[in-house]
């Protein structure tokens, strides 16, 4: 086979193996089955501090991840050294916000760190220290996923990144019907969000309903100031009610009313006017088993593997036009070889 027909083969390839783009936030994981989580933020001008995670007695943990924000001209090293319970944790690749590049975010799996003292716990509130290295670290988030037997069918999805300033939309697909008359239907949604303060805010939309204007502000940090300015719906964080005020917004709300019995997905949308403020993580949890921007999971207790993406009409398109291509050029070339 000639050496072009080779390329454009590779070409074709190559669009059969590009992963679909939903938003600027992607999944990190989908948990179902006996499963809960824990949230928590940390921001403080001094570097240190206590960070939080609230589990009960006879769990196991499954997963647990820190996030640190940023502010600045930060370095892919600069937060390098951070330390959670006394122990450096290893930060992932740096993630900049192409909205808004004085501002980035890196997660560490702390799995290992955390694990061994909540598994071993008598339940309730385990408080680890956080040291932070550099002034231009806006705060933290600590994550927990855990899985106990009291506990019902539920789905935990955690997304991360940085939402699109202008605009991003969530899906979170069921495996069935919602079905809102069920006595233990619930649903609810939690957002991480850094260098905010001084009436800053994003709007969050449900189903196509408004539920807050109002989403930001620094409620885990102890100062107005950049290098607190971090706020992440929590444990002790009480649902923010319908249209809250920007004090009332606690970044953790209750979402099953704005879901109609027999739906099959639960649709968010959020935006950034002030183009300022950036939602860098999102947590949803609710009763019976769901995926983020994904086929409905299996029923097993495990993280969704992400699975090759079925192309879509206009790539099938692209890719019959690209092979269309290829065999005009196979023909030109053995017709100038004879």
């Amino acid at each position: 086979m000639k050496k072009p027909v080779l390329i454009l083969l590779a070409l074709v390839l190559s669009l059969l193996s590009v992963p679909n783009v939903f938003a600027s936030l992607s999944e990190v994981g989908t948990w179902n089955g006996s499963v809960g989580y824990s949230s928590d933020g940390f921001g403080s001008l001094s570097q240190t501090g206590t960070i939080s995670a609230s589990v009960p007695a006879g769990s196991t943990v499954l997963a647990a991840y820190l996030y640190t924000a940023t502010w600045g001209s930060a370095t892919e090293n600069s937060t390098d050294g951070t330390m959670l319970d006394g122990t450096v944790v290893t930060f992932d690749v740096w993630v900049n916000n192409p909205s808004y590049a004085s501002v980035s975010m890196r997660r560490a799996d702390v799995t290992a760190i955390v694990k061994p003292v909540i598994d071993a716990g008598a339940g309730g509130i385990y408080d680890f220290t956080v040291d932070e290295v550099t002034s231009l670290q806006d705060g933290e988030a600590l994550i927990v996923v855990y899985e106990n037997a009291s506990l019902d069918d539920h789905t935990f999805s955690l997304v991360e990144g940085f939402s699109d300033i202008t605009g991003d939309d969530f899906a979170i697909n069921f495996a069935a019907p919602i079905d809102t008359n069920d006595p233990g239907f619930f649903a609810e949604m939690f957002l991480g969000i850094s260098f905010s303060c001084c009436n800053q805010a994003s709007t969050v939309e449900v189903n196509g309903t408004t539920i807050t204007e109002n989403a930001g502000d620094y409620d885990d940090g102890d100062a107005q100031a950049n290098g607190s300015l971090i706020t992440v719906g929590g444990f002790d964080d009480p649902f923010s009610p319908l249209l809250p005020s920007y004090a009332e917004d606690h970044e953790r709300y209750d979402i099953s009313s704005y879901i109609t019995n027999g739906d099959t997905s639960i649709d968010v949308f959020t935006v950034n006017p002030s183009v300022n403020d950036n939602i860098l993580i999102a947590g949803f949890y609710v009763n019976g088993r769901a995926a983020v921007n994904d086929e409905p999971p299996p029923p097993t207790v495990n993280a969704i593997v992400p699975t090759l993406p079925v192309p879509t009409l206009s790539e099938w398109a692209m890719i019959l036009l690209v092979l269309g291509f290829a065999a005009l050029g196979y023909a030109v070339l053995r017709r100038r070889t004879h």
